[in-house]
């Protein structure tokens, strides 16, 4: 594979990426829901702990397990900003 190749192959992934994390953020939507019904705060701590570490236990390289766990927290935060967003006026 050429310089070009790759770039196609990351671009694909991209497009990847950006589906399922409009995939995951309707679902954190749903949960948003569900947790305001119930009058549950949205941020979660120990949930988050176990994302953070369920994914660095599943972590195969080369991305270090710092890294993974900066990703999902920025994911998470985002997910996290959404939900109050969309909760707070309904």
């Amino acid at each position: 594979m050429n310089i070009d190749d790759y770039r196609q192959e990351i671009d694909r992934l991209d497009r990847e990426l950006l589906r399922i994390f409009n995939a995951r953020a309707a679902l954190a939507l749903h949960i948003g829901e569900i947790k305001k019904e119930r009058g549950l705060p949205v941020y979660d701590p120990d949930r988050e702990r176990r994302i953070f570490e369920a994914m660095t236990a599943a972590n195969p390289g080369p991305l270090e397990d710092e890294a993974i766990v900066r990703l999902f927290e920025r994911v998470i935060d985002e997910s996290r900003r959404l939900e109050r967003i969309r909760t707070r006026g309904k």
